[in-house]
């Protein structure tokens, strides 16, 4: 996947948001809160992190291709970041971003949910 992939993707998602920062980080958020990352590697190729449920961080993380967050995990928090593009196919990736949106949206107060549309089914 590619930035412009990945923004565009990201930008889709209701209520989101796009920020640089963090040292030229794509970061998004929703209703203010970080969802997902794209960054780059030491070695300049293309990561991206995004937060898990416990079960999905325990299987991400023996995985090929991903690896606990830098900083976030070593914090206690179940974020996973993909860090290697040939070894991820791009529909996966989709599948845990919107993971983590919905992850992300449900942690926020039921106003803020109300407020951006957010978890109506």
């Amino acid at each position: 996947m590619t930035y412009e992939q990945f923004n565009q993707h990201c930008g889709s998602l209701i209520a989101s948001s796009y920020v640089m920062q963090w040292g030229n980080s794509h970061v998004w958020k929703v209703a203010g809160k970080v969802f997902a990352i794209g960054g780059q590697s030491k070695d300049g190729d293309a990561t991206f992190t995004f937060k898990v449920s416990e079960r999905n961080y325990e299987f991400l993380k023996m995985s090929e291709g991903y690896h606990p967050a830098p900083y976030f995990a070593t914090r206690g928090m179940k974020w996973i970041q993909q860090y290697d593009a040939n070894t991820v196919d791009d529909e996966a990736l989709i599948y845990y971003i919107n993971e983590s949106y919905r992850l992300v949206s449900l942690g926020l107060s039921k106003k803020l949910q109300k407020q951006f549309g957010l978890n109506q089914m």
